[in-house]
């Protein structure tokens, strides 16, 4: 099937997106805009992209992509939201899924469009379009929020629109259970990656660290703006997160603080125990 794709906004996401298509859609037509005029230019020199997307171009698109920050993503819409394909879907790749979703499900069934709140879960520590790749989400996995959970044909028809990308699952959610979910999984990571990279022992850590460090440290490599508006709006979760971690740090400090040998080693094992029943051996 030959698909036309509108991608909106040309960052490392869009724009891994957008050579997706281009590389494995057999024949596919990719417009994209984004913010700065001259990155869609460069898009389009590079071959990321066919042309620039715009009203007259956007109800053409079998599918729109829109990759901006969740207040970014809605404005959007909202701005655009005669014009789009009827017959089409819209998705968005947002990380976080309550604000987008209420505001955008309302949107599309007010003006006649598909609108299926999606979260492909891939990326790199580097942003901007420089590091987009057409293999970005090979084999990762992909979280739908549709806004019904009774049509039996959504999904096939969410999986055959991006086939192109490669992801390796799809996984449906309400939009509440993935905000939750990503707040443990991926928000509390780069936040306590964040901080504990600020510890004064840091900058002289060199011939000092290994596997374990890097480990640690790798996402502490962020978009400041990006993840600022994403705890924002997923505070509540995030905060139900943080107090659950300090409780358990707490218990350790008090440990070593006491000299507490056996309560140590016991809250270690536990640790242990529930990382090989969550993620296996």
């Amino acid at each position: 099937m030959k698909i036309t794709v509108g991608v909106v906004g040309l960052g490392l996401i869009g724009a891994s997106f957008a050579k997706a298509y281009k590389e494995n859609g057999e024949g596919a037509t990719v417009y994209g805009w984004n913010r700065t005029k001259s990155i869609t230019q460069m898009a389009q020199m590079q071959g990321i992209i066919d042309d620039e997307l715009t009203d007259e171009n956007l109800g053409k698109c079998d599918l729109v992509i829109l990759s901006l920050y969740p207040e970014a993503t809605i404005e959007w819409m909202e701005n655009h939201k005669e014009h789009f394909n009827k017959e089409g879907m819209v998705i968005d790749a947002c990380g976080t899924k309550r604000l987008v979703c209420e505001k955008a499900f309302k949107m599309a069934e007010e003006n006649g469009f598909l609108f299926v709140g999606c979260h492909p879960m891939a990326g790199t520590k580097f942003s901007g379009m420089t590091h987009a790749r057409g293999d970005m989400y090979k084999g990762a996995p992909m979280v739908v929020v549709p806004p019904v959970f009774d049509d039996m044909f959504l999904l096939d028809r969410v999986k055959d629109l991006l086939a192109p990308c490669g992801f390796g699952s799809f996984h449906l959610a309400h939009a509440d259970e993935h905000d939750k979910m990503i707040a443990f999984t991926s928000q509390m990571a780069h936040l306590v990656s964040n901080a504990y990279i600020k510890s004064p022992s840091a900058r002289n850590h060199k011939g000092f660290s290994a596997g374990s460090y890097k480990d640690m440290t790798r996402v502490a490599w962020l978009n400041p703006t990006m993840w600022t508006q994403l705890f924002m709006e997923n505070k509540d979760n995030l905060i139900f997160e943080i107090d659950h971690l300090q409780e358990e740090l707490a218990k350790y400090r008090k440990a070593l603080v006491e000299d507490d040998f056996d309560g140590l080693r016991d809250l270690l094992d536990e640790g242990r125990q529930i990382k090989e029943e969550v993620d296996g051996i």
